[in-house]
């Protein structure tokens, strides 16, 4: 048996058919159907069933795939073994992040991990709408969340537990009630992520752990972090990011942290992966690489805001 036509079966099967395989390997679609059906008679089964517009996996083909995914993986492995002794570790990994992640957290260790690891090539994927790691090919997946994430089929590693605060500009700060009472905010002018209801209020928690509810005015609502940090220091209203995200703007000035006795949230940033099995040398290498410097660029905070939205 060829090796290499168990490689174009599995590449058909996570591509989605032979047209999107025959693209991503710069091989002529007939040659890659050719291959497979040649696996298939070498070993006496029906793998794929075709129709005009989908290819899909029969029982056993599925089953094939599964010992065949591993295989390969452990090939590379093998050959990247011999390569960990010159130092050449070489591979692709795709990662899938938030837009706010990609653009405060991701853009300062991505280019440590480029420089350190030559060989290898990262593919960032950036939505606030959470992907299918499996089909859409995607090694690892960087999210923030409040609560453990619902699919207990992904691999979830912590990477920091960290908070959201209330900012705003120097002026607007100024003419705020100074009381450390968060009802004091009632109504005032928001600039908050991603879509909000009908009403909209911030969620607050104090040092004790007491909680306060606090109904805000929507100015402007956008998933762009930087846009809304923009706003709130040109005195647009009061916003609720990841503190990590505001830290240079706080320490220049641009911004002050608003009733600093609360947080508006306090997530969890995970990595998440589709298996712990067949995980190749580049992809753990990049594993390892966010585990020892993310935490320190998430320190202070970063995740969803904790807020309440009702259409």
């Amino acid at each position: 048996m060829d090796l290499n036509d168990a490689f174009y079966f599995v590449q058909v099967v996570e591509k989605g058919g032979f047209s999107a395989a025959s693209r991503s390997l710069d091989i002529p679609k007939s040659r890659l159907s050719r291959r497979v059906r040649q696996l298939e008679d070498d070993l006496g089964a029906r793998l794929l069933q075709r129709t005009s517009r989908i290819v899909s996996t029969t029982e056993v083909g599925a089953e094939y795939y599964r010992h065949a995914k591993d295989a390969l993986a452990r090939f590379e492995i093998a050959e990247t073994a011999v390569r960990r002794k010159t130092n050449a570790i070489e591979g692709t990994v795709t990662v899938s992040c938030s837009v706010g992640m990609a653009q405060f957290g991701l853009d300062q260790v991505l280019p440590r991990f480029l420089q350190d690891n030559p060989g290898v090539t990262v593919v960032q994927r950036v939505s606030n709408q959470m992907e299918d790691l499996i089909k859409g090919g995607i090694d690892v997946s960087v999210r923030g969340h409040m609560e453990t994430l619902p699919d207990s089929s992904l691999v979830q590693t912590r990477l920091a537990r960290v908070e959201w605060h209330l900012f705003c500009s120097p002026e607007l700060h100024d003419s705020l009630d100074r009381t450390d009472d968060p009802v004091a905010l009632t109504d005032h002018p928001a600039l908050v992520l991603g879509r909000p209801g009908a009403t909209h209020q911030w969620v607050l928690t104090g040092g004790e752990g007491q909680t306060a509810s606090v109904p805000c005015r929507v100015r402007l609502a956008s998933d762009d972090m930087s846009t809304l940090k923009n706003a709130a220091a040109l005195s647009l209203g009061l916003v609720a990011l990841p503190a990590y995200v505001c830290r240079s703007e706080v320490a220049a000035g641009s911004l002050v942290r608003v009733l600093p006795g609360w947080t508006a949230g306090r997530p969890q940033i995970s990595l998440l992966m589709p298996s712990r099995r067949g995980v190749l040398p580049a992809c753990k290498a990049f594993l390892d690489h966010l585990k020892k410097e993310m935490p320190a660029v998430l320190a202070g905070g970063a995740g969803q805001p904790n807020v309440k939205s009702q259409k």
